[in-house]
């Protein structure tokens, strides 16, 4: 049962690498990230059938991180895009020097 769960969260976590690597919009690099978290946090649990309540208490830790690293990247999106028009990071030069 753990085996088809991790091989799920595997896939997933690739699926976030792939768009990590590959996506210039900052809103989808934010989603990407996001479903790389929630792989790590499918194979906590899934693990911690075998080794104890440990891994589900790092999913808790994740979830916490997972969600402050949400609301402060969206504030960031949202002010770039206020100031350049695009959320597009290939167009930005802010941070080029």
């Amino acid at each position: 049962m753990i085996g088809p769960a991790l091989f799920f969260s595997a896939c997933l976590f690739a699926i976030g690498v792939m768009g990590v690597l590959t996506r210039r919009n900052a809103l989808i690099l934010f989603m990407c990230v996001e479903l790389m978290l929630n792989a790590v946090n499918l194979s906590f649990v899934a693990l911690s059938k075998l080794h104890g309540v440990g891994g589900q208490v790092f999913v808790i830790f994740v979830m916490t991180v997972a969600a402050a690293e949400a609301a402060v990247g969206l504030a960031i999106v949202i002010a770039v895009f206020r100031h350049f028009r695009t959320v597009d990071l290939g167009a930005l030069r802010l941070l080029r020097g």
